[in-house]
């Protein structure tokens, strides 16, 4: 039997040495002074003569070394081959590491044909909040409580949209690590409701010009249902409620005069409003006319023409461009225009509120008609759809003030 004093006391020679320690276990001293543990056994089937190594000395001590080969010798016993079960072991170490969370998560996120900026901020936000937690888990085995107590860390520092948002992020990793075959089930799935509520939810909205031409560049690059990406694109130019968006029929329409006459009882004000057409909206539509121009809708629902588009296709659109709920939202291409038109183009607030459909009052308390300012608007329309072609395409962002009539 070996013991310490007698491994370190060893000195290698010019062949190597086995230091017997009973069993079959022994050192293999080499010339260059490395102690190998070593065992040497017979297979179960075979019958064949195999070495199994057990570590290195000093790393791997005496004691440890009989441990070892005192688990090897019991496997054995049972008609296990423990240097095959070795293999089998870090065979499955290695596809659990290359199943992790992370490696898929990065993996989804290189499949994803989002705007390099939104990319960014997503994978951001994953390695941040999410990676150090439960990256190295394997995919299959994240349980729900995990993935809850990862959302709870964000929750607890006020972030509330922020947690909400991660867990959306999770739950498309898991979709995907189901749809190649590494999971069975999304257990985010089963935390709807676990999180609070987040209070005060506005209308997000791009305002920053260039994060805006990668907006429009996205939609132009729309691959989806025809009919949603006329409505992303109808969406930024009129900057209509998505809700008046959605209703809108051809009947409403004039082409040849590029207005759209929205009837009060569609609108929120309940007045009725004009909105000019500019010519990139009017060649949208006519391009859109010979899809749905035969029934009553412009943009009608995809399970039945009698009835509108779904309240949150452009929405649902904006996700899957990658465009999350805190980023863009449908309503709020409002928002983006009112406030690039006013600190960008310099439009008078008064028409843009007018175009808006927002209640504005003459000096003498009365709301205007629905053709007030209607030749300023016009233009107005038009300079709006002539800058968001100039973002589309990259050119300049920020456009000198207006200098005619139509500016304050």
């Amino acid at each position: 039997m070996l013991t310490d004093t007698a491994i370190r006391k060893a000195k290698p020679g010019d062949k190597p040495m086995r230091l017997a320690d009973g069993g079959g276990l022994y050192l293999l001293l080499r010339p260059d002074g490395a102690r190998w543990w070593r065992w040497d056994y017979r297979r179960p089937v075979t019958g064949k003569r195999n070495t199994l190594s057990l570590g290195t000395y000093p790393d791997t001590s005496l004691a440890d070394a009989r441990e070892r080969h005192a688990e090897a010798r019991k496997a054995l016993a049972a008609g296990i081959d423990p240097g095959e079960h070795r293999k089998a072991e870090k065979a499955a170490g290695a596809e659990r590491a290359a199943n992790s969370f992370e490696v898929v998560a990065r993996e989804w996120l290189g499949k994803q044909a989002w705007v390099p900026g939104y990319l960014d901020k997503v994978a951001a936000w994953l390695a941040n909040d999410v990676f150090p937690y439960i990256g190295g888990r394997p995919v299959a085995e994240v349980t729900a409580p995990e993935f809850l107590r990862v959302a709870r860390r964000i929750e607890e520092r006020g972030a509330v949209e922020s947690a909400h948002r991660i867990l959306q992020n999770c739950g498309q990793v898991m979709r995907y690590a189901i749809a190649t075959g590494r999971a069975e089930r999304n257990p985010v799935a089963d935390l709807r409701g676990a999180l609070a509520s987040p209070e005060g939810r506005h209308h997000a909205a791009i305002t920053d010009p260039g994060e805006l031409g990668g907006l429009l560049r996205a939609i132009e690059g729309y691959k989806g249902d025809p009919v949603t990406r006329a409505a992303l694109k109808l969406s930024g130019l009129l900057f209509v409620r998505p809700g008046e968006l959605r209703h809108a029929e051809w009947a409403e329409i004039d082409l040849d005069k590029a207005e759209w006459n929205i009837p009060a009882a569609k609108m929120k004000m309940r007045q009725p409003h004009l909105v000019p057409l500019c010519d990139q909206a009017v060649a949208i539509l006519r391009e859109l006319h010979p899809l749905t121009g035969r029934g009553q809708y412009v943009f009608p629902g995809g399970r039945s023409p009698r009835r509108p588009m779904s309240n949150n296709a452009i929405n649902a659109a904006l996700r899957r461009m990658g465009f999350g709920a805190d980023v863009m939202t449908a309503h709020g291409f409002r928002a983006t225009a009112r406030t690039m038109l006013d600190e960008l183009l310099g439009f008078r607030p008064d028409y843009i509120e007018h175009q808006l459909a927002h209640s504005v009052r003459d000096p003498n308390g009365r709301a205007y008609n629905r053709t007030a300012h209607l030749p300023e608007r016009r233009k107005m329309m038009q300079a709006w759809a002539d800058y968001l072609d100039n973002l589309r395409e990259g050119g300049n962002v920020v456009p000198l003030r207006k200098a005619s009539g139509e500016s304050r």
